[in-house]
């Protein structure tokens, strides 16, 4: 009797051990095993953030050096006189008029107009352009002259739609042929062109 007792209270020794077991090993499937996945997850996220973090401080720490490069172009681009430095549209205007007209005279044409046309700015761009319209005549090589001495100046200043026409020549008096001339009539666009101003950007 005593033996019999004995085998039954180490069985139910075993098997509450065993159904303990089973609590902790139902307890860690549904509970702990979630736990821990969600844990390396987020572990793995947290690695990431950091090496993001540390990318944008490494790009922070070049951005004084990018903008003083950038300055440093802008320098650049000022001194070789790219751009129109007058205040105002219309002080660009006139100088580039002005200038036109006096190499158009210096090569030998003769300037028959010149028609400033409104400005025209691009949001996109930090520059505005300044237009003149020119009608003038001139022989082939002084229009060449003319056209190179525009297109290396400075500021700089690009010649667009332009227009060449010869002119009839004078009639012979003896022959009552027209002569060839040599005389072009030209018209043509110069655009020049000047920063905005920084309210204006």
């Amino acid at each position: 009797m005593a033996t019999i007792y004995k085998n039954n209270e180490k069985m139910q020794r075993w098997l509450a051990i065993g159904l303990l077991v089973l609590v902790i090993a139902t307890f860690a499937a549904l509970v702990l095993t979630p736990l821990l996945g969600k844990g390396m997850e987020l572990s793995e996220e947290k690695e990431t953030l950091e090496f993001k973090l540390q990318q944008y401080e490494r790009i922070l720490a070049t951005k004084d050096s990018v903008t003083q490069a950038l300055e440093n172009l802008r320098e650049q681009h000022d001194q070789q006189g790219y751009f129109n430095t007058q205040e105002t549209d219309a002080l660009a205007s006139a100088e580039m008029q002005e200038f036109i007209k006096k190499t158009i005279v210096d090569a030998g044409g003769q300037l028959s107009s010149t028609q400033v046309v409104p400005a025209s700015s691009n949001n996109k761009l930090d520059f505005d352009s300044i237009d003149v319209r020119v009608r003038m005549t001139a022989t082939s090589e002084q229009m060449r002259t003319i056209l190179y001495q525009i297109e290396t100046s400075a500021p700089f200043v690009v010649i667009d739609q332009i227009d060449i026409r010869p002119l009839r020549g004078n009639r012979n008096a003896v022959t009552r042929q027209l002569d060839a001339g040599n005389l072009l009539s030209v018209n043509f666009q110069a655009v020049s062109f000047m920063r905005k101003k920084p309210n204006e950007q």
